[in-house]
């Protein structure tokens, strides 16, 4: 399975995120290229604990969280399409500098390399280990880049 603490699997990701552009149209989602780079982005920081994000674990999520996680993780099995995020992570501007937002995303996915954030809380999973966070941030980042084609 892949994890963002593979650095193959890290380089494979900034690559596909460099050939993300602006032209590109989404498959699905309500999102462009722009949104969901600087969602990747922040969802990314989260994950790395910068910037002191803070996000309320969700009724749901302390009831189905350790579950849903369990059967997100326990193969390669790609994301399902429109699932929904956290309200936190949705990004209302419909414009912005693109490019600032792939060098962000690209820098924050090479920090795995270096990943220390014992506190990190999923705001639905909860609390998970470390090889949980590789392999779902990977999933992540891939959801989004093959919502757009890359």
């Amino acid at each position: 399975m892949k994890t963002l603490f593979e650095e193959a699997t890290r380089n494979e990701l900034i690559q596909r995120v460099h050939s993300l552009q602006e032209g590109n149209e989404a498959l699905w989602g309500k999102m462009n290229a722009y949104q969901m780079a600087k969602h990747c982005t922040l969802w990314d920081e989260w994950v790395h604990g910068r910037n002191n994000p803070v996000y309320t674990r969700s009724f749901l999520g302390q009831i189905f969280g350790k579950w849903a996680l369990k059967n997100s993780v326990k193969d390669g099995t790609p994301m399902q399409r429109n699932i929904p995020t956290s309200r936190d992570l949705v990004i209302r501007e419909t414009s912005g500098d693109l490019g600032l937002q792939k060098k962000k995303w690209m820098e924050l996915i090479a920090a795995y390399a270096f990943y220390s954030n014992p506190a990190f809380v999923h705001d639905f999973f909860g609390k998970m280990t470390k090889e949980e966070i590789g392999i779902f941030a990977y999933k992540h980042a891939d959801h989004h880049l093959r919502q757009f084609n890359c």
